[in-house]
């Protein structure tokens, strides 16, 4: 049988062009959650499946995981998503931790999932998380973090925004102002999360299933029609949850005056994970009309730590993939062109006699930090200057007898097609003006 060249499917093969622009997805998101104080952490590729069990649905455990048995006959499992590792790890610290606990990595995950556009089997998911945050703050910060790291990527209002909903509201107006139990709650939960994808009757249908009151049913579907915060504030302010009201209202007075409320919009039909998530949970949605998708979810939780019997600690966070983040960019026109590797300078000995000199040159100049690539055969002047272009070097410079002998190097700018002369003995000199 023959070898497919192939990568196993749902996953790929990173050449340097791809790697090149991953590693600019992975430099925003380190920078920008460093930027705000969140500290770098990372855990096992393999957890144990019982772990998975505890936090996460079946499906996962029962069609998306690579699991199998080591043999020390335990169940495990490749990593399909980081919180519950970021749980157990703070789990095991944060009675000693100063608070808030502010996290981030960059995992590597597979699920075995259908392959199509935003979704593989293999992906790295940027997670941020903040644990034991006072109040809404950690919220809010998590929102400006997201916001952040779009902007530092090229993205504005005019090309994503957030869909936000909050677990407390949708409590408040279906258990509060409808008088809904637990159970019907989280049916509602479901129905609300299918609302937008099936026809009006057959929500209704389901809607009647549950038995409500029929206030109550109306009240449901002034809740489908919302869609905008003075809209919700206008429907908490009729039910009279005067609490939850307030408690709105001062949050968005904090979105106004940190400049995110621009790129914030409520959308009942946020739901995914409201079984899960207690306080809010968000979508960063894109814009565009080939790309009308969520790049990434989350939201706040405070029961994750309850699976180790530990007592609850609130906690938000977010994850936000490669895959889809890198779509967005390309569709939207924002990823740089990563064609050409970046290189400082092309360094290349014009006769096999000065080769020793022009390697000797290029060790000085890489010890100041200049990324040299040389040609490792002499090269002549009318082939120096593509293959310099080919490797994405800024500069080129050669050394010959010549050169040697008057202990000068000529340095040529691409870009500017200007050139000087800087003795070659000035290893300083040579790169103050490589870095100009």
């Amino acid at each position: 049988m023959t070898l497919s060249k192939k990568p196993y499917r749902g996953t790929r093969d990173f050449f340097p062009i791809d790697k090149r622009k991953r590693d600019h997805l992975f430099q925003a998101m380190n920078e920008t959650a460093e930027l705000f104080g969140y500290e770098p952490y990372d855990g096992p590729l393999l957890e144990e499946v019982d772990l998975y069990r505890a936090k996460s649905g079946d499906e996962l455990i029962n069609e998306q995981i690579y699991s199998f048995t080591d043999r020390g006959e335990r169940e495990v499992a490749i990593r399909p998503e980081m919180t519950p590792t970021v749980a157990r790890m703070v789990a095991q610290v944060h009675k000693n931790e100063t608070k808030p606990i502010r996290w981030y990595s960059i995992p590597n995950l597979m699920r075995y999932e259908k392959p199509q556009r935003g979704r593989l089997r293999e992906h790295w998911q940027f997670n941020v998380d903040i644990f034991g945050a006072p109040g809404f703050s950690g919220e809010i910060e998590i929102l400006q973090l997201a916001v952040s790291l779009m902007n530092k990527l090229g993205a504005n209002e005019t090309h994503f925004e957030i869909l936000l909903n909050d677990r407390r509201i949708v409590d408040a107006l279906f258990k509060g102002a409808m008088g809904a139990n637990e159970e019907q709650a989280l049916k509602l939960y479901k129905i609300v999360d299918r609302a937008k994808k099936i026809p009006a009757d057959a929500v209704a249908k389901l809607v009647a299933e549950l038995n409500l009151s029929s206030p109550a049913v109306a009240l449901f579907d002034q809740y489908l029609e919302v869609d905008s915060f003075e809209g919700l504030l206008a429907l908490l302010d009729e039910t009279k949850q005067t609490q939850t009201a307030t408690d709105l209202r001062a949050f968005l007075v904090q979105f106004n005056d940190l400049g995110i409320a621009k790129y914030v919009k409520y959308d009942p039909a946020v739901v995914r994970g409201l079984d899960y998530y207690t306080g809010i949970v968000f979508e960063i949605f894109d814009k565009h009309p080939d790309n009308r998708r969520a790049l990434c979810g989350g939201g706040a939780y405070a029961n994750l730590l309850k699976i180790f019997n530990e007592e609850p600690l609130p906690g938000i966070g977010f994850g936000l993939g490669d895959v889809t983040l890198t779509d967005f960019l390309e569709t939207h026109g924002l990823m740089p062109d990563f064609t050409l590797a970046s290189n400082d300078l092309f360094l290349a000995a014009l006769d096999e006699t000065s080769m020793t000199k022009m390697l000797q040159v290029a060790s000085a100049l890489r010890a100041h930090n200049i990324k040299t690539v040389t040609a490792l055969e002499p090269v002549k002047l009318k082939k120096a200057f593509p293959m310099a272009e080919k490797r994405g070097a800024k500069f080129v410079a050669f050394i010959g007898e010549n050169e040697i002998q008057n202990n000068t190097m000529p340095i040529k700018n691409l870009k500017e097609k200007s050139q000087v002369d800087i003795s070659m003995n000035d290893i300083t000199s040579i790169a103050k003006h490589l870095r100009a």
